[in-house]
């Protein structure tokens, strides 16, 4: 009866505790000065804060600076379809400039017998997914992805 009497107590005084916090308010005292009062840019105080969007030029700027591949201010003609070239010549089998769709056709049907591993005819998902082209190769942003992880060596 002594634990039961004992635990409702403390269940009392913790509730109690609780309760008062969430009624307290922070009394000022003389020494301190008053909080100023909040302020937002461009805005009621009442406004919700949003992120801004970026700009339609922001976005072009950042296109055009992809394709200007030696960053001269300038795109040109290479810049663009050189990728599409070296595309396309890989296809070109015989090289007239015109790909025929025999030369499509034979590049397609060797890497569909280079993906079936099996040699079932048909593909497993996994077979499938070696199919799937690289993913691009992008400059690391920061320090930290350019510094190789070092390996740990084994016993």
């Amino acid at each position: 009866m002594a634990r039961f009497l004992a635990g409702a107590a403390v269940c009392f005084m913790l509730l109690t505790g609780a309760f008062l916090m969430w009624q307290s308010r922070a009394e000022r005292g003389p020494g301190l000065p008053a909080a100023p009062a909040p302020r937002l840019a461009g805005g009621p105080l009442s406004a919700p804060l949003e992120a801004p969007e970026a700009s339609a030029k922001s976005r072009e700027e950042k296109r055009f600076s992809r394709a200007d591949k030696n960053k001269d201010g300038r795109i040109e003609s290479e810049e663009i379809f050189g990728a599409r070239r070296k595309a396309f010549a890989k296809l070109d089998t015989n090289g007239n400039g015109a790909l025929s769709f025999d030369e499509w056709a034979a590049k397609t049907i060797d890497k569909f017998k280079g993906a079936d591993a099996d040699k079932s005819g048909w593909l497993t998902a996994a077979e499938y997914a070696t199919t799937a082209p690289p993913p691009p190769k992008h400059p690391a942003k920061c320090q930290c992805q350019r510094e190789a992880v070092p390996e740990v060596a084994e016993n």
